[in-house]
């Protein structure tokens, strides 16, 4: 369905840029989509030839419904022996009155031959063509929506396997310095507008400014006077609707800006509830609301007035089209300038022309909103990845790894130009425990991630087993390592799933020897389940029950590297020794 009139859409920094990048990388499906575009066209142009069709219908059928008395037919009267003076006589008695009305009382010799006759030959010609016309339109609707839809879907099926594929081989500083609501914003909802608009607008577009020119082409062909007469009183309607859109769209944005602030408050004044009890701030937090919750009642109020009256608009400027097109077409018709089926014509073209102008305004802001949502997918795409490892030759393998950990003065910065490690060394033996301990902020977590990898170390050196780094791929670094880290992470999925992620030869033996030890035994036997019980982000088990669970997953990895951060904090004392 059409975006409702006076949406607010998210704009485009590079329109043109977009639209290029855009329909380059469609270039794949791009004979598919010139032939729905061609259909769409197609079809268009045979719904422009519809109303002469019907004109002509409606013609021969009101030559069907009059009387045959025109000049060719009186003198045949007059001239037929076989009639008899009488009837000619009263013939011509009627002829002078012009009465429809006493025509029924004519003799039969004469009312046979003027009565009103339908050329059911040509009205079945007319008819059958026209809903092979119908038809068509149908059918060829029908092929490029179904064309479109299979190539929207697969370029979003395309896109979002790239932004998966992306996600692996970005760095974990884009990681930190964008928020996770904009990254699944982009995977899910900018990609989704793509797919939904790419569907949409592609064949409106063409079939919009198609039926639109061709109407107005049409309309002068027919009759230029209807034509005129059509055009101002439909335009003077779009004046008034653009009037009262562009008084609109500062409400609209009101609106979602008073929107946010709303939304944002009442999030933090949930998460905070049990603080907000505490300090007795009820009162406050109420007023506060109150406010807020006004502001957005009156802007919406106002918003949702005028975009409500947008439909009645649209509704009077094609009933002012069809009172113009009844008015000259009925003074045109008197003076037998034009027939009555143009003006069934013209009531489909006024129609033709003012839906168009409506399709194309929105069209062009779903293809704003497109180009934005496609922009910020490219963005994302397009951001620099980690360092090619394809040509490192270093490996180690985890079954003979002896455990020797050094770092030989490392600097590292998270931005070039600010050095926050800057000659660091240290070495560890095999077997050692190493605390790294230090107040918040101190770089305890950033020494682990430079180990991992998750970081390019600026200068300086980090050896496992006297083999750098630098010549290990972080596949290989990775397998090295279990880590458990303070923030719990269990996916959507069955418990063992949870404690044998990743790790594909497990036995169930091992699986129960593990969650005996760490002691979560007890636990998985209170749930209906078991270990088969379904686990994620509810609520069936505490933070501190997870967290055991994320070590028990550690311990069965068995890695020859243990690197526990703030691992044990949702855990009591005693659990934790």
């Amino acid at each position: 369905m059409p975006r409702p009139p006076g949406l607010v859409t998210e704009h485009s920094k590079d329109f043109k840029g977009s639209m290029k990048r855009l329909i380059k990388s469609l270039n794949k499906w791009k004979y598919s989509l010139i032939i729905a575009l061609v259909f769409a066209f197609i079809s268009s142009i045979l719904s422009l030839v519809t109303p002469n069709k019907l004109s002509d219908l409606t013609d021969e059928i009101t030559k069907g419904l009059q009387p045959n008395i025109n000049e060719t037919t009186i003198t045949n009267i007059m001239q037929d022996n076989s009639i008899s003076m009488d009837s000619k006589i009263k013939f011509n008695d009627f002829l002078e009155t012009s009465s429809l009305e006493k025509m029924d009382k004519l003799p039969d010799d004469v009312y046979n031959v003027i009565k009103p006759k339908m050329d059911m030959d040509s009205i079945k010609k007319i008819s059958i063509f026209l809903c092979i016309l119908i038809l068509g339109v149908t059918v060829l609707n029908y092929l490029q929506a179904l064309i479109l839809t299979v190539v929207s879907n697969k370029y979003a099926k395309r896109l979002r396997g790239k932004v998966s594929s992306k996600i692996n081989k970005l760095p974990l500083k884009y990681f930190d310095t964008h928020e996770t609501g904009d990254i699944l914003s982009r995977v899910t909802n900018d990609i989704d507008t793509i797919t939904f608009q790419l569907n949409q607008s592609l064949a409106t577009l063409v079939s919009s400014l198609t039926q639109f020119i061709g109407s107005i082409v049409m309309m002068f062909v027919t009759n230029w006077i209807m034509a005129i007469a059509a055009i101002v009183s439909s335009l003077l309607g779009f004046m008034l609707m653009g009037a009262i859109l562009k008084t609109s769209q500062k409400y609209f944005t009101l609106k979602q800006e008073e929107l946010g602030k709303l939304n944002g408050y009442i999030e933090e004044m949930y998460s905070g509830h049990n603080v907000l009890k505490a300090y007795n701030g009820e009162e406050e937090a109420i007023e506060k609301f109150n406010k807020l919750n006004t502001k957005l009642y009156t802007y919406n109020r106002k918003s949702q007035f005028l975009a409500g009256i947008m439909h009645p608009i649209m509704m009077f400027v094609g009933n002012l089209g069809y009172v113009a097109v009844c008015i000259v077409g009925a003074l045109l018709t008197s003076n037998n300038i034009i027939t009555f089926g143009v003006i069934v014509a013209f009531m489909i073209y006024v129609r033709l022309f003012t839906n168009p102008l409506s399709q194309i305004a929105q069209t062009m802001a779903q293809l704003q909103s497109t180009t934005a949502a496609s922009e910020r997918v490219f963005e994302f795409l397009d951001e620099k990845e980690m360092t090619d490892e394809q040509e490192l030759k270093g490996y180690l393998d985890i079954d003979k790894v002896k455990g020797k950990i050094e770092f030989k003065h490392v600097k590292f910065g998270y931005d070039n130009d600010k050095t926050i490690i800057h000659d660091f060394s240290a070495k560890v033996k095999p077997g050692e425990k190493i605390a790294i301990v230090g107040p918040t902020g101190a770089g305890k977590t950033t020494m682990v991630n430079l180990l991992m990898k998750f970081y390019e170390i600026n200068s300086g050196d980090i050896l496992i087993d006297d083999v750098s780094i630098k010549d290990l791929t972080r596949e290989n670094i990775h397998d090295l390592f279990v880590m458990v880290l303070q923030d719990t992470w269990l996916f959507e999925g069955t418990i063992k799933d949870n404690l044998k992620f990743n790790s594909k030869k497990v036995t169930n033996k091992e699986i129960e020897n593990c969650i005996k030890t760490i002691g979560v035994d007890h636990i998985i036997k209170t749930l209906p389940g078991g270990i088969e019980s379904m686990v994620g982000d509810n609520e069936s088990i505490s933070q501190g029950e997870k967290q055991l669970l994320t070590i028990a997953r550690g311990m069965i990895k068995d890695a020859p590297f243990l690197i526990l951060d703030e691992a044990t904090s949702n855990v009591d004392t005693r659990t934790e020794e």
